[in-house]
């Protein structure tokens, strides 16, 4: 077995779903959900402790398995993903050519060969990301105007924080219409 076989990568899960937020809401994505992060949100919804050890090969098998249709989006979120992803793993994702896109916090470099990249901001982190797809801020109250000039992106969406103050959202994104809406459809369809 070579040596890069043997490195592995902590997942919290992986599953099959509709992306839920952001512009591909909606659309069908296999889940790959890293343990791990470097920032504490108080929102957050992944379970930081509980992972299980893969390959890239295994996860690859493993997101294959869930859907090997070629429009499948595949998406890298965590935790935080960019603590672990390297090229070994999307190289072995990009096999089957399917797109693969991050959620990440932007305060880690990305490797080379990711397709769709989120940028989710958080108040306070230093995000080193500057050109990305998409930034998405989970909307709390915070000034998220400086957002718009510190990364470029060609959307730029606010989120209700855990789907709890979406007229406060909407009100900011009526007098601020460089933002869109982006809401968690997942959970109010109750998918995962």
């Amino acid at each position: 077995m070579s040596e890069t076989s043997k490195h592995t990568y902590r997942i919290n899960e992986i599953f099959h779903s509709l992306q839920g937020e952001g512009f591909h809401t909606g659309t069908a994505a296999v889940f790959v959900r890293f343990a791990g992060c470097n920032l504490r949100c108080s929102f957050c919804d992944t379970e930081h402790q509980s992972f299980t050890l893969m390959t890239a090969e295994e996860i690859a098998s493993a997101v294959f398995g869930y859907a090997s249709d070629v429009h499948t989006i595949i998406v890298l979120t965590g935790g935080e993903p960019s603590l672990q992803v390297d090229e070994q793993l999307l190289d072995a994702l990009h096999a089957h050519h399917q797109c693969i896109a991050i959620e990440t916090n932007g305060t880690q470099p990305l490797p080379s060969g990711i397709d769709w990249i989120t940028v989710s901001p958080k108040q306070n982190s230093n995000v080193v990301l500057q050109q990305v797809d998409e930034v998405k801020v989970v909307y709390e109250g915070q000034d998220v105007a400086h957002w718009l000039d510190a990364i470029h992106a060609g959307h730029y969406y606010l989120q209700p924080c855990s789907c709890k103050n979406t007229a406060e959202v909407i009100e900011y994104i009526l007098h601020h219409p460089q933002w869109r809406l982006s809401l968690q459809t997942h959970k109010y369809i109750g998918i995962q």
